[in-house]
């Protein structure tokens, strides 16, 4: 990547994706303006790829770069995962946290398994 590919990566992060508060670009996205919580801006990895900016083709993703000799681990992690534009809160339960209600289950429930087991 040169140096006009950073400075303009660099400015992608800095941009701000949402709208008051919102992702009108996501169908069924959460809401943000009236919630505790804020909106945060993208932010790149530790592989050089933009997270939270909407757009899902990278270059330097491990993805476009895919071969047998990859790692799938490469891909796991908070990382790749943004706080606050990410499909997740488009359920219900985290829709919920942006009311600042309380969870009505346990964090990370599994319907057959005890995913907490030996964790405390």
């Amino acid at each position: 990547m040169d140096r006009k590919q950073k400075t303009e990566q660099k400015t992608e992060v800095n941009k701000d994706v949402s709208i008051d508060g919102t992702l009108p670009h996501q169908i069924n996205a959460p809401d943000f303006k009236n919630s505790t919580r804020s909106m945060q801006k993208p932010f790149v990895n530790e592989h050089g790829v933009v997270i939270g900016d909407s757009f899902y083709n990278s270059p330097e993703s491990p993805l476009n770069q895919w071969s047998t000799e990859t790692d799938p681990s490469v891909m796991a992690g908070d990382k790749w995962v943004h706080p606050t534009n990410d499909i997740g809160w488009n359920t219900a339960e985290n829709k919920e946290l942006l009311e600042d209600k309380p969870p009505q289950g346990v964090p990370f429930m599994h319907p057959t398994h005890d995913v907490s087991m030996g964790k405390d």
